[in-house]
C-alpha cells in the first residue's frame, strides 16, 4: 500500500513524508528528481528528461518490499509540470500516470513560506498549481485529501488518514 505526497513546489512534501513515514515507521520514498539532476551534473531539462525522472521515480518505488511505503511525489508531479512547462503531457508520460496504486494522495495546501531552491521554478503561482492538482485528483478518481496549516498540523492530519486506511 502507498501514500502518494503531491502538491505545489515549496508546499512542505518532502517534510511531510520523512514526518509521515518517522510516525508509522514506514520506508519513504525521496523524489528521485533530485537524484537525476545530481547524476547529469545540471538543471537544464527537457520533456525527455521529465519523462526519465517519472521513469525513476517509479524503479524507486518499487524497489521496496513493505506493507505500507510513504512516496514523497509521483508521476502526477511529473505530469503537471510538463502541461505547465510543455502545454502537454506526452503520451509516454501520460501512460505511466497510475492514481490507482496509491490508497491515499496527501495534497499539500501551499500555506507555507517559500522556500527559495535552484530545483523551484514558480514561486508566484502556487494555488494555481495546487488547483491544478487538485482538478486532476478529482477528475481520476483519486482517493485524497488536502493537507495544511504548520508542520504539526499537517504531520497530525496526515497521520489520522493514513490511520484509517487498512495496511
Amino acid at each position: 500500500m502507498k501514500i502518494a505526497i503531491v502538491g505545489p513546489e515549496s508546499s512542505g512534501k518532502s517534510t511531510l513524508a520523512r514526518d509521515l513515514a518517522a510516525a508509522l515507521h514506514a520506508p519513504w520514498v525521496a523524489e528521485y528528481v533530485r537524484e537525476y539532476f545530481a547524476d547529469k551534473g545540471s538543471n537544464d531539462y527537457g520533456l525527455d528528461d521529465i519523462i526519465r525522472i517519472a521513469q525513476g521515480q517509479l524503479a524507486a518505488e518499487t524497489a521496496f518490499h513493505a506493507p505500507l511505503l510513504i512516496c514523497d511525489t509521483t508521476v502526477l508531479v511529473c505530469k503537471i509540470w510538463a502541461e505547465v512547462r510543455y502545454g502537454h503531457c506526452p503520451a509516454k508520460l501520460a501512460a505511466l500516470y497510475k492514481p490507482q496504486d496509491y490508497a491515499l494522495h496527501l495534497l499539500t495546501r501551499p500555506d507555507l513560506p517559500w522556500e527559495p531552491d535552484p530545483l523551484r521554478e514558480n514561486p508566484d503561482d502556487r494555488d494555481y498549481l495546487f488547483d491544478l492538482y487538485e482538478a486532476d485528483l478529482k477528475a481520476s478518481g483519486a482517493n485524497y485529501r488536502v493537507v495544511e496549516g504548520n508542520r504539526e498540523r499537517r504531520l497530525a492530519m496526515a497521520t489520522i488518514l493514513a490511520m484509517g486506511l487498512e495496511y
